[in-house]
């Protein structure tokens, strides 16, 4: 014993019989309960004083954990406490796996077992760290090392989440801060389920709230969660979701001590993108692209060691992350004047490559913008001429036809001579039969060719204008005009200048009349048709009007800056506001146990606030009136068997604690309950039968998976056996629906995601308004508030009082669900508000319960 915790030494008197083993274990198994009771006293005293009696081990799991007496289960207690749980060689005991088996009796009224079970069960780490804390008798420093050191006892995944949780409620020291976010990462890292990881994460986040500057060192060990995989057949949500939270966090952590390592790993993770078979891989591409478009912007320093990199991707097949490069691109441009030249170089050398119309948009910007030089502006003509290839555009293309014709030969000279009516030429086949070609079938040839010239290959920003990207072609006009003016400005050969500008006239009207032909798509419509005018007389007027080039050269991108501004406005009032809230106010009273009196009011047991502090239990939600909020009656007063349910939704699990309440003077048999679910929401598992005395209750409880934001319907009946044997009864329960609202949380997404989503979203409600409301801005208000969504529109869009009102909003589920709105209101004449409100999502059921919110809103509001 000298190695091992010595509690206590229990005098022993040599002149009674001390019982054999053999007789401890005979009253183990045969005692009664007040046999079985003084034989662990004794067993206790004997292991006491130095005798570990391995081999009564055994006994005492099968023949005194199933007893349910108080006073045996409190010896049991003493018992794990000092019993030996390793052989040898260090190894845990195979019995020991029997013992964590059984079932704690925590629901009973006792409260002394309650505090035994905790307070003897090491392993808890929330207590154990509370009891230190009380101790009291080191520097905070030592204190914070013994609870660091716990964690080291900690094998279980949900033993250690609950730890790292007790250890945050209990101190704020930096290294117990490191300890629960390192022990929270390895979580996330370790575990396969991916709704365990978006908890966990959740977790991470409110910690990083709180001790931002304290987990910066641990920004590269969240991005590991980058790295790990895991089955996406095993859980409803995608990777892709988890990837988004970490990234999230990982880049509010982000300072200019570790920007670097973090815009390294960044970009080993978008390389590896090009070769990983993934389902979410584009989209996880663009996560990357956002992810260091933020890093560049924030942090200056690394913005040249990125912006070539992020170029590479321009050609992507991805569109979204392809314009999302082009964005960062523009901005980098506009922020960093020193990076411009070698910006627009790199940007015409991967000129050519680009396949999407918003990405050429937005280089043919840049490259009107920025390109001041004159062999910058010349390299820029050479690279747009070979983007769209011979001109005049209609010319070429009808030799290509033309061609096309004359390449095809007749093999009867009958077919040379133009068929004028409907009436046929008789043709001999190869089989000596006739055959005959009409009019008809004339047509369909002259069309193939047609078609067979459209699809041809063509370079890039040809084929684009052919398609009908007709506003690609009045950007390019605007960008032909910028070029020329520019041009004229840094060169004094008026000689290349005017060749310039007439061959810009070419290309312009060469647009136009292609877009007047058969050989588009689409023909051109009439605002690509002005534009592009505008651009042929400004250009016909330079040399006669020069003050249209201040609107071309100087108020376009003064623009785009005071765009760039506003957003970092915008940015930097969010980032202030999310910072000025007050988690304790000045005037507080602060509360030192040490001074404090129990006879002032104040009767709560100390070890009972650390201990619902460690359990997690202190939720201030989790009040009277939010709970009796919840309550569900599922069954009438004067039905026999009376039921209320008390719904508690927690994020992906919905808890039913069902109270039953026999109202008859009779005993209700094999009672119980089943319930039945109506969408996305899957029963863990079914209670089990009670007997039910007379006039009692019975609280049973339900647990109930959630797999997506849809407003699911939990039903079900009660059903028990009436005094005689063949008599069963059934009771019909009221159903219950879910809120979808305990899944829906205010999310941000900038104006580009927005349009992006909006379009690929398949699934649109439209609700039209009807309310007593007659202030526009309380409607929308009114309406942010109802559907837990955010407003995506500037304030200073807003602001003004006008007669009318459009705005954005967006939220997400906790399932990664994307929620789009539209609303577009205004005031009548009689001060009524009209107007409609158009919700997106990806699937059906999440569009159609945002509506029937807003439907309900508007009425309660009426």
């Amino acid at each position: 014993m000298a190695t091992e915790a010595c509690y206590t030494i229990i005098h022993q008197d040599d002149s009674l019989d001390q019982p054999s083993l053999q007789e401890l274990k005979t009253a183990l198994e045969k005692g009664s309960e007040e046999a079985k009771i003084d034989t662990m006293k004794k067993i206790l005293v004997t292991m006491l004083n130095g005798d570990p009696l391995p081999q009564i081990l055994m006994h005492v799991i099968r023949f005194v954990m199933p007893s349910k007496n108080k006073v045996l289960k409190k010896l049991l207690h003493f018992y794990w406490e000092i019993c030996p749980k390793t052989n040898p060689d260090g190894k845990l005991k195979q019995e020991m796996i029997l013992g964590c088996d059984a079932p704690l009796p925590l629901q009973v009224t006792g409260t002394r077992i309650i505090g035994a079970i905790v307070t003897l069960v090491p392993f808890l780490f929330g207590i154990y760290a509370s009891v230190l804390v009380k101790l009291n008798q080191d520097s905070s420093s030592t204190k914070d090392y013994c609870l660091l050191g716990t964690s080291a006892f900690l094998s279980s995944s949900s033993v250690k989440y609950e730890a790292a949780t007790s250890l945050m409620a209990l101190t704020h020291a930096p290294a117990a801060v490191k300890a629960a976010a390192s022990c929270y990462i390895e979580l996330i890292i370790k575990e396969s389920d991916n709704n365990i990881k978006l908890i966990v994460l959740d977790r991470l986040d409110e910690l990083r709230e709180k001790h931002e500057q304290t987990m910066d060192d641990l920004v590269l060990d969240i991005l590991r969660v980058l790295t790990r995989h895991v089955n996406l057949l095993s859980t409803g949500i995608p990777d892709i979701e988890v990837r988004r939270k970490a990234l999230r966090i990982g880049l509010e952590l982000v300072s200019s001590r570790n920007v670097q390592e973090v815009v390294v790993f960044l970009k080993k993770e978008l390389s590896k993108t090009l070769d990983q078979d993934y389902e979410k891989n584009n989209e996880y591409r663009q996560l990357l692209i956002q992810s260091i478009h933020g890093c560049a912007i924030k942090f200056s320093e690394v913005a040249a060691n990125v912006v070539h990199v992020l170029m590479e991707f321009l050609g992507d097949s991805n569109n979204p992350a392809a314009v999302d490069v082009i964005a960062f691109v523009r901005e980098v441009a506009e922020k960093f004047p020193n990076l411009r030249s070698s910006i627009t170089e790199k940007l015409l050398e991967t000129f050519m490559d680009v396949k999407s119309g918003k990405v050429f948009r937005g280089a043919l910007w840049i490259v009107g913008e920025y390109c001041a030089e004159c062999k910058d502006i010349e390299e820029a003509w050479k690279q747009i001429r070979a983007g769209l290839g011979e001109i005049p555009i209609l010319a070429s293309e009808q030799r290509l036809l033309e061609e096309a014709e004359k390449e095809e030969k007749p093999e009867d000279a009958s077919l040379e001579t133009k068929i004028a009516g409907p009436s046929s030429s008789r043709r001999i086949l190869a089989d000596g039969t006739y055959a005959t070609e009409s009019i008809y079938s004339s047509n369909s040839t002259t069309n193939s060719k047609l078609d067979a010239v459209k699809a041809a290959a063509k370079p890039p920003l040809r084929a684009l204008l052919l398609g009908g990207d007709f506003f690609l072609g009045t950007v390019l006009a605007s960008t032909l005009t910028k070029l020329v003016m520019r041009y004229s400005e840094v060169s004094n050969d008026a000689k290349k200048t005017n060749s310039f500008r007439a061959e810009a006239m070419l290309i312009m009207a060469s647009i136009i009349r292609v877009g007047q032909s058969q050989f588009v798509s689409t023909p051109i419509d009439e605002d690509s048709y002005d534009r592009i005018m505008s651009c042929l007389h400004v250009l016909e007027q330079l040399s006669i009007d020069a003050s249209i080039k201040n609107v071309f050269l100087q108020d376009t991108k003064k623009a785009y800056t005071r765009i760039v501004e506003d957003e970092e406005k915008r940015t930097a009032v969010k980032k202030a506001k999310d910072k000025s809230t007050v988690a304790v106010q000045v005037d507080d009273l602060i509360s030192f146990r040490q001074f404090s009196k129990r006879n002032l009011g104040d009767d709560a047991d100390e070890y009972e606030l650390d201990l619902t502090r460690a359990t997690g239990q202190s939720d201030p939600r989790d009040d009277l009136i939010s709970k009796l909020s919840r309550v569900v009656q599922l069954t009438g007063f004067s039905d026999p068997v009376y039921a209320e349910a008390y719904v508690n939704v927690h994020q992906y699990d919905i808890l039913l604690d069902v109270l039953i309440v026999n109202q008859t003077s009779e005993t209700l048999q094999n009672l119980s309950i089943e319930f039945a679910t109506l969408g996305d929401l899957k029963l863990v598992e079914r209670p089990t039968q009670h007997n039910l005395a007379p006039h009692s209750f019975h609280s049973v409880k339900a647990t109930i998976k959630v797999s997506s934001t849809e407003t699911g319907v939990i039903f079900g009946n009660i059903v028990y056996d009436g005094p005689g044997t063949a008599e069963s009864n059934c009771v019909v329960l009221n159903d219950i629906h879910i809120d979808i609202m305990d899944y829906i949380n205010p999310a941000y997404c900038n104006e580009t995601q927005f349009r992006s989503m909006w379009t690929e979203f398949e699934w649109e409600n439209k609700v039209n308004v009807n309310t007593n409301i007659t202030d526009l801005r309380d409607y929308l208000s009114h309406i942010m508030k109802s559907t837990n969504m955010s407003c995506l529109t500037p304030e200073n869009a807003l602001s003004g009082d006008c007669g009318f009102l459009s705005a954005n909003m967006y939220a997400r589920s906790i399932f990664g669900e994307d929620a789009l709105a539209n609303i577009s209101i205004e005031k009548r004449v009689d001060g009524a508000i009209t107007g409609h409100v158009r919700i997106r999502s990806k699937t059906q059921g999440i569009a159609l319960s945002l509506g029937d919110k807003i439907t309900l809103a508007q009425k309660a509001a009426t």
